[in-house]
């Protein structure tokens, strides 16, 4: 067993993340396992140094040592799993997709996309409001045969009507249709910032990762995920497990401006690592 933490530096680790890692290391252990840390910063606009450099020591602090990639690994500069490290490797799975023709240029902006198709999704197990107004790509640019180096446009993989039928392994069976959740998938943006739907699933493809163990709030992520997989040349997908989310109220989820659950408010204000560790765990007994 394989898994990963991975957070992205776009602010401060909070209890949530807390509860994400007891989550992730509990089961590695539990299950013999392995942890791999990787920093999420794909999103270029978002991520600053200064927060990468504040959860490696909020980690350090509470404990959870990786077992691939430790926190002094991307403090060293240039780190195999930090993804803004990993360019290269995003762009050669682009182009094998190219190459394939399922993957071509979109020159619509997200309003336009908003205007013209709206859709909302939801399962029997999952809280409509995760994911009550998700928009659905229809298409348009699909046939209109843009280059990929044309300026201002986003790079597109044309998804199959293909079901995804997955077994969650706390959430139980689980059947999505992407391409009718979210259309064509978007791989890169308008602004060339690769996006989370395609590097996660190209790092837990090459990084080998079996298990991905996550918030409930990316459930519907995951038919798409095993989708594109399979359209980059992973033949068994990993094994999906989704947990209950720390709540701010009955239908927000936790944030990262939220400073009252934040893990270096929480130490400013003379909290313990195991305070911070057992109001998680108290946390997440409420919400089971």
């Amino acid at each position: 067993m394989l898994t990963r933490f991975a957070p992205a530096p776009t602010g401060y680790l909070h209890l949530g993340h807390v509860a994400n890692a007891i989550h992730v290391w509990g089961e590695a252990r539990a299950r013999r396992g392995r942890v791999l840390l990787r920093i999420e910063d794909h999103d270029r606009d978002r991520c600053r140094p200064e927060y990468e450099a504040a959860l490696l020591e909020d980690l350090d602090w509470l404990g959870f040592v990786p077992d691939l990639y430790p926190t002094g690994a991307f403090r060293a500069g240039r780190c195999e799993s930090r993804q803004s490290d990993r360019h290269d490797l995003y762009l050669r799975i682009a182009k094998d997709l190219l190459a394939q023709g399922m993957l071509y240029a979109c020159r619509c902006s997200r309003k336009e996309t908003e205007k013209r198709r709206r859709v909302s999704f939801s399962t029997k197990k999952t809280p409509d409001v995760f994911f009550g107004g998700e928009v659905a790509y229809p298409g348009t640019c699909r046939h209109l045969g843009l280059g990929l180096d044309t300026p201002d446009v986003g790079w597109r993989v044309r998804f199959p009507a293909d079901e995804v039928a997955f077994d969650d392994l706390w959430r139980g069976p689980q059947a999505q249709v992407p391409a009718g959740q979210c259309g064509d998938l978007l791989i890169r943006d308008r602004r060339g910032n690769w996006t989370y739907q395609f590097v996660a699933t190209v790092d837990d493809h090459l990084q080998g990762i079996t298990h991905v163990i996550r918030g409930m709030d990316l459930l519907a992520s995951t038919g798409r995920q095993i989708l594109l997989g399979r359209l980059i040349g992973r033949v068994t997908p990993a094994v999906f497990a989704h947990h209950a989310l720390i709540m701010k109220s009955p239908t927000q989820k936790l944030s990262k401006s939220d400073g009252d659950t934040g893990v270096r408010d929480l130490r400013k204000a003379g909290w313990t690592r195991e305070r911070v560790i057992d109001t998680a765990l108290e946390r997440m007994r409420m919400v089971v």
